[in-house]
């Protein structure tokens, strides 16, 4: 049976995880293309799978065939994907690593999810997400983690109050500041908590006042600056040396 039809109860449900509000009452949210919904399958997080017809699907799970023009209300991109995958959000986990990685306010899903995949490949343990933070679930953050989301801790809460909580535990925390800093490549400990601010901004000026130490990436004179996405990398890395 192949649903056409979008009066149907369960695409009715599942447009309706275009929308913020829904995904976070329903704790669900949409992947696309057969990777990310391996990667779901992996972490035991797919909840569904929807198959456009004529596809020969090869993924084991149970799946519903749906029309094209359904697939396409569902995507979010320009070529209709082969497979969507209903995922159920992944617990948070409140007990952390050593290795913290705190956004600040960080607003480009292009961003966000770059600075993830840096996170997994670098050893973080744990990415707190500020509440101004774009959503983790926005489909461009989805799918620039490449699945990697499903890989590592990810809590969003009040990142002031985290901070005095992660001083008093022994965290050495970490600000990101080129004219109060010193060279990230010096710096050593098995213990942090490293601050990333918003693209425009920077770090908040009353969670600069928190951090420990600021740090930077020695650069030559031809570079003002970078790309949060590529200095929190640049910076996971050196962390992790």
């Amino acid at each position: 049976m192949i649903i056409t039809s979008l009066e149907n109860n369960k695409i009715k449900k599942y447009l309706k995880l275009k929308n913020k509000k829904n995904r976070d009452e329903d704790k669900l949210f949409i992947v696309e293309g057969e990777h990310l919904v391996e990667e779901a399958i992996k972490n035991d997080l797919l909840f569904d799978l929807l198959v456009v017809e004529n596809y020969e699907c090869k993924i084991d799970f149970p799946y519903t065939i749906v029309s094209n023009s359904i697939m396409k209300k569902l995507s979010d991109m320009e070529s209709i994907p082969k497979v969507i995958g209903i995922v159920k959000m992944k617990e948070s986990n409140n007990t952390f690593g050593n290795h913290i990685l705190i956004l600040d306010d960080i607003q480009d899903p292009g961003n966000l999810g770059t600075i993830i995949r840096s996170s997994v490949a670098f050893n973080v343990t744990d990415i707190i997400l500020g509440l101004g933070c774009v959503d983790l679930y926005n489909d461009k953050v989805i799918r620039s983690t490449q699945g990697l989301m499903f890989n590592i801790n990810i809590v969003r809460c009040d990142i002031k109050e985290l901070i005095l909580d992660l001083k008093n535990k022994g965290y050495l925390i970490l600000g990101t500041n080129v004219l109060d800093g010193e060279d990230v490549s010096t710096i050593v400990t098995s213990k942090y908590a490293l601050v990333m601010g918003n693209e425009g901004n920077g770090v908040k000026t009353e969670i600069q006042e928190l951090c420990d130490k600021n740090i930077y990436i020695e650069m030559n004179d031809n570079c003002e600056s970078l790309n949060v996405g590529v200095a929190t990398s640049i910076i996971l890395y050196e962390l992790n040396r």
